[in-house]
Parts: structure tokens; C-alpha cells; sequence
């Protein structure tokens, strides 16, 4: 897997960033096709590419290997190798899920928002038997990426009745987001790394900037809302390694989420 990765780097920089959002999502990478708008065709996922890494893969083990390796399996071992070249940490990846047999664009409301709040996320998380220390632990994730304006819009304009931007985010950091993405954006591609200081390094440099009250989400934001989460950010802002750990475990956990049913032949189209 990771040389099919590194052999496509040159083909497209932001391979890992896209894989580690792939992870994020634990969605399907069906195609849409007969009259069905599939998963990765929702508006959470429109943004999301380099698709073509997970079918290379699966065709190269479906010649050597056919019928025994999912999709679902190579999403998950593309995700950890994408989070260990960019310096995070490695985990052996549960393997044997099945791939699932629907694959709907209205299920992508389902996935955690942008725009969440504590109760919301954790609400989420525990519905897929997920902890607040995974929903800590796994939102590391936004270490690495790109957001588009759509997904921070709201609390840099006309955040409510009383305040024009988000209290909660930094003046300085506001500022600089709505010269980014101003009211009247028409820049289909506007928008800005997750982490400006170290958008492709599988750091702890998140923590810190919720911290710092420059996260780009209302989500990160969040994490301060409760003692016992609030604790988790304090504590991987101030220990990568405690971090990676972390990340690691809840991974192997989410990992073990699973309800597909077959072994597709390709990643595009159920068999």
C-alpha cells in the first residue's frame, strides 16, 4: 500500500491529506450510477479525491488475491499508511470487514458537521460505540487538509444577532479568514489548510491551536466546552507522543466498526 502511495505523490500533493479525510468519514467509495447519488458524491465528501489510490490498490491485490480483501480494509490500511509517511503514528489495522452493499448520498448526514456542538459530536461518536476520548483523540485528524470556506463560513459572518464573528475564535485569526472568504465568495476553491503551520505533518499542532482559539471548525472549538475534554486537548497539545497513542488506539477501534456484507471485486460498484 505504501508504495502505491509514494509512487502517486508525484501525481497529486494532497494524496495523504485526502486519505486521512477518508478515514475521517467512514463512508463507502461507491460510484454513482442508476439513478443513486452515492456517499462520496454527498456534500461532506464532494471535496474529496484521489479515489484513484484506493482502486489501484485494490486492483493490484485483487490480481494477486482475488476475493479476499475489501475495499473497506484497503480504505483503512490507506489511511494509516497516509497518516505514517506524514509522521504520525503506525497501528496494526484490524483486518476482514466487508464492503457494504448501499451506498446513499443521504446518508452523509450522518456524519459529524462542521458546525456541531459538544452534545451533537458526542452524540455522533456514541452512536458508532465511540468514546469522548476517541471523538478527542480522532479529531486530531484535522492536522492535515485543506477546508473549503462553506465549512467555517458561519462563524466568520453574521455569526448571530449579537456578534458579527464567532467569539470564541481569535480576533487576529477571524480577520485573516475573511479576507480568505469573504461574504460574497464566488472562488470555488477558496479556502485554507486545516494547520497553516504544518498542514502536512501528522502533529499535535491542532490542540494548540484550539487553545490558541484558531481552530477553523465550530466542532474544534468545542472540544474546550467540557472539563473532561478540555482536559484531553491540554494534555495532547502538550505531549505528541501522548497524541499519536491516543490516535492510534482509537483508530484500531473505529476500525472495528463494520456492517458491510461482500468482498467487492471493485471499489466502484457492488458485485
Amino acid at each position: 500500500m505504501m508504495s502505491l502511495q509514494k509512487s502517486s505523490r508525484t501525481r497529486y500533493r494532497k494524496t495523504e491529506q485526502s486519505l486521512q479525510q477518508f478515514s475521517d468519514c467512514i463512508f463507502m467509495i461507491a460510484s454513482s450510477g442508476g439513478g443513486n447519488n452515492a456517499e462520496r458524491d454527498g456534500p461532506p465528501n464532494i471535496s474529496l479525491h484521489a479515489f484513484y489510490v484506493i482502486e489501484g490498490a485494490k486492483k493490484a491485490v485483487e490480481d494477486v488475491c482475488p476475493g479476499v480483501v475489501s475495499c473497506a480494509d484497503i480504505l483503512a490500511l490507506a489511511a494509516r499508511d497516509a497518516v505514517v509517511q506524514s509522521g504520525g503514528p503506525y497501528w496494526d489495522v484490524p483486518k476482514g470487514r466487508k464492503d457494504g452493499r448501499t451506498s446513499k448520498a443521504s446518508e452523509t448526514t450522518q456524519l459529524p458537521a462542521p458546525t456541531f456542538n459538544i452534545s451533537q459530536l458526542q452524540k455522533s461518536f456514541s452512536q458508532r460505540g465511540l468514546s469522548m476520548d476517541d471523538l478527542v483523540a480522532l479529531s486530531g485528524g484535522h492536522t492535515l487538509g485543506f477546508s473549503h470556506c462553506s465549512s467555517f463560513q458561519n462563524r466568520i459572518n453574521n455569526f448571530n444577532s449579537t456578534h458579527e464573528v464567532d467569539p470564541s475564535m481569535h480576533p487576529s485569526f477571524a480577520s485573516s479568514l475573511k479576507s480568505i472568504c469573504p461574504p460574497k465568495n464566488n472562488a470555488k476553491n477558496a479556502g485554507t489548510s486545516m494547520d497553516p503551520f504544518s498542514s502536512t505533518s501528522f502533529d499535535n499542532t491542532y490542540y494548540k491551536l484550539i487553545l490558541q482559539k484558531k481552530a477553523l471548525f465550530s466542532s474544534d472549538q468545542a472540544l474546550l466546552t467540557t472539563p473532561k475534554t478540555k482536559k484531553l486537548v491540554e494534555k495532547f497539545a502538550s505531549s505528541k507522543k501522548a497524541f499519536h497513542t491516543a490516535f492510534a488506539n482509537s483508530m484500531i477501534k473505529k476500525s472495528n466498526i463494520n456492517g458491510g456484507q461482500e468482498i467487492r471485486k471493485d471499489c466502484r460498484f457492488i458485485n
